[in-house]
């Protein structure tokens, strides 16, 4: 009887742990994220660490991103808004609150990132810095210095004063097609507040941006980080993390274009790239440990070692390749970080107004 006994508990035990393999085997995390921006290793090892099978896709913008949310039902678990689309689509109620108690290593994260965040995710309660950058100027190192005979980082000037511009049409200027990224940079240029709503302000900041127009080749959001690394182009007004990926690329094709990156002396947009749960998400459980491991100091590092962005986590900066953490224009020195500055959202009203503005600079009519 003790033999049966023990051969029954031994097969129900067999069985049991067939079960939860099983279960194991099912856990999965739909992750929806910015192309381009992660170490595919980081993947695989959360899989074989956890058991849990990341499906991944990618998007190339807030507006496609946004669209489903608000559509709902996605299916994704883990989504990775800019801060100001993150902000009106909390409004919105699209997210769920993090549980914090899941995520413990939360402890690594750097205060001077969680405070200024705060601007969008009152709390950080709906969201977790994955990156953050600046907006700036891309440059063409070897055409800047023929052009203007300097090996300065150029400010704001040589894209929006029209008689400096105008030395870079023939090598060609790109901006990014996003008012919201552009329109700030240019009130800053103009000593301004970048976060103005005042009419007045937005239409001197379209009279600037009127006034270079004809020295722009094209308003790209994605296509110039190939054009500037080609050296189909020598100026652009873009993310920071892709004009350090425009470099790597020169210099990997080994085509002598060199490539710089300027945080203008009149200020830039500071951006932060949000991990955040859908309200509808599928598995919460999964979502939460995926980003617990994000942001494990030694894995986010990762990421930033492949992406040439900053995290937002401050145990993670004795893992971070030490030319990306001794570059200023990654991880700006004190001085240069009182300089950025942070944006909110336009309300619809303001929303309409940019988009006319916006579009009759695009157009040039």
């Amino acid at each position: 009887m003790k033999a049966i006994i023990a051969r029954l508990a031994a097969t129900a035990f067999a069985v049991a742990g067939l079960v939860a393999s099983a279960h194991a085997a099912d856990r999965v995390v739909n992750v929806y994220n910015w192309s381009d921006y992660i170490d595919n290793s980081i993947l695989t090892d959360f899989t074989k660490e956890t058991g849990i099978k990341v499906v991944y896709d990618v998007y190339d913008s807030n507006e496609t991103l946004e669209a489903k949310l608000l559509a709902g039902g996605t299916g994704y678990d883990v989504v990775v808004p800019t801060a100001t689309f993150l902000q009106r689509q909390i409004a919105a109620g699209v997210y769920q609150k993090l549980d914090k108690s899941k995520i413990p290593n939360l402890s690594n994260m750097w205060s001077e990132i969680t405070d200024r965040a705060q601007k969008y995710d009152p709390g950080n309660d709906y969201a977790v810095d994955y990156m953050w950058g600046t907006t700036g100027i891309g440059y063409n190192i070897d055409k800047m210095k023929e052009i203007l005979g300097t090996d300065e980082r150029p400010s704001w000037d040589v894209l929006l004063k029209p008689e400096i511009a105008a030395k870079f049409k023939d090598c060609g200027i790109y901006m990014l097609d996003s008012p919201s990224d552009v329109l700030p940079s240019v009130l800053a240029y103009l000593g301004l507040d970048p976060d103005s709503r005042n009419p007045a302000d937005l239409k001197r900041a379209q009279d600037v941006l009127t006034a270079v127009r004809p020295f722009i080749r094209k308003f790209d959001s994605s296509n110039y980080i190939s054009a500037l690394a080609q050296g189909d182009i020598c100026l652009v007004l873009g993310y920071s993390g892709d004009i350090f990926q425009a470099r790597s690329r020169a210099e990997e094709a080994k085509n002598n274009v060199k490539i710089g990156y300027s945080i203008p002396s009149q200020g830039a947009q500071m951006w932060f790239d949000m991990m955040a749960i859908p309200k509808d998400a599928p598995h919460v459980a999964e979502a939460h440990e995926f980003i617990n491991y994000l942001m494990k100091p030694e894995v986010i590092a990762k990421a930033t070692n492949f992406v040439f962005y900053a995290n937002g986590n401050k145990a993670s900066q004795a893992f971070v390749d030490k030319e990306i953490m001794s570059d200023p224009v990654i991880y700006p020195p004190d001085d240069m970080m009182k300089k950025l500055f942070t944006t909110t959202p336009y309300d619809n009203k303001i929303q309409k107004t940019v988009t006319r503005l916006w579009t009759t600079v695009v157009t040039g009519q």
